[in-house]
């Protein structure tokens, strides 16, 4: 039977409750991808504004709640005067400059906050009621072990900002924006797997390919991490030449010299570059070699929508970088990278198949 028919076959094999067991499982998972999705753009809206360093404590139930009364507020803006960007950058800001910058980093640990629950509540529920299969739970406690993990990565980010640098490490801040991705990415992925499958898994190539394409996209966030930690989009927009050249001088004057990979704004982003110009190329090769296999069509037609979402998102980091980011178009940039993302495992998932029916009922069923 292939896995087309078993998937199939599944109310038949195993009854009603359990495709509807996993329709709400994968809805669910659907929600908790979307609402990552949300913390990335906003997420990037707080680095934008600068707004990241605007709360300087770590308060993870008490925090919820914002400041209530002037003098709230006027406590919240006395313990951001002794930080060093207020002291360097941003000294005799109002009152009112103080709230719009507190309110994007609210915003982004409420929604932080909010998809912990949105995770954490209903998989009690689903737990209680019988319906997670039991392959499911160590991945289901993994993704929240990983979403408490990153509430802890968030706060080790912002701390790195609050005693001697007037903005957050780049490094953490590319582990914080890769690790949000990653959960993402998990989540999506077990959400697939309980998708019934429409064609049956391809050759071992093609799966590997599309393993190595999701971890080449998972690469380049990382790398727009540094970019964005270190403002190195600011510093040269011209394309597809950057600083006048094909290959810019100085991509190597600190030392030693792989620190530039890392802490020197023109290599970060002439990296950034090549290396978006490689995925592109990575995921064509990927089309073609699926287009010459013996593929079925729905493994086709999804290479070549991940190659064309590829090409319109290195369209959208372009127009970003030339115009100079502009908010709208850097956060469409980051969000967009997200979704790329999502579809990668889309079809790196599609390749391999869903979860294999289960043997017999649940225990608890």
């Amino acid at each position: 039977m292939s896995v087309y028919q078993e998937s199939r076959a599944m109310e038949a094999a195993l009854g009603e409750k359990l495709a509807r067991d996993r329709w709400y499982l994968r809805i669910w998972l659907y929600i908790i991808c979307l609402l990552i999705l949300a913390m990335v753009v906003v997420g990037g809206a707080t680095r934008l504004t600068d707004s990241g360093l605007s709360i300087t404590e770590w308060k993870p139930i008490h925090g919820v709640i914002p400041p209530l009364s002037v003098a709230d507020w006027e406590e919240e803006f006395e313990k951001y005067r002794q930080i060093p960007e207020y002291q360097q950058i941003n000294k005799g800001m109002s009152l009112d400059e103080f709230k719009f910058i507190y309110w994007w980093e609210w915003a982004h640990r409420f929604l932080g906050r909010f998809i912990g629950f949105a995770f954490a509540v209903p998989l009690a529920f689903f737990w209680v009621r019988g319906m997670v299969e039991d392959r499911l739970k160590p991945r289901l406690l993994g993704l929240l072990a990983l979403g408490g993990l990153q509430g802890f990565v968030g706060w080790w980010m912002v701390a790195s900002g609050l005693v001697e640098r007037t903005d957050v490490s780049q490094y953490r801040l590319a582990v914080h924006l890769t690790l949000a991705c990653i959960i993402f990415a998990y989540a999506m992925w077990v959400a697939r797997g309980l998708a019934p499958h429409s064609a049956d898994p391809p050759s071992q190539q093609l799966r590997r390919l599309g393993g190595l394409t999701t971890a080449f996209v998972l690469l380049q966030i990382f790398l727009g991490g540094l970019v964005a930690g270190l403002d190195a989009g600011l510093a040269f927009n011209d394309w597809p030449t950057m600083d006048g050249a094909i290959i810019p001088g100085g991509l190597f004057v600190q030392q030693p010299a792989w620190v530039n990979l890392f802490e020197n704004p023109k290599t970060v982003q002439f990296v950034h570059r090549v290396s978006g110009y490689l995925l592109l190329a990575f995921v064509l090769a990927q089309w073609v070699i699926t287009m010459l296999s013996r593929a079925q069509p729905q493994h086709k037609a999804r290479a070549l929508l991940l190659f064309a979402l590829v090409i319109a998102q290195a369209a959208i980091g372009i127009a970003t970088l030339v115009l100079q980011v502009p908010l709208g178009w850097a956060l469409l940039h980051q969000g967009f990278a997200v979704i790329v993302l999502g579809f990668a495992v889309v079809h790196w998932r599609g390749l391999v198949g869903p979860y294999a029916l289960p043997v017999e009922p649940a225990s608890s069923r």
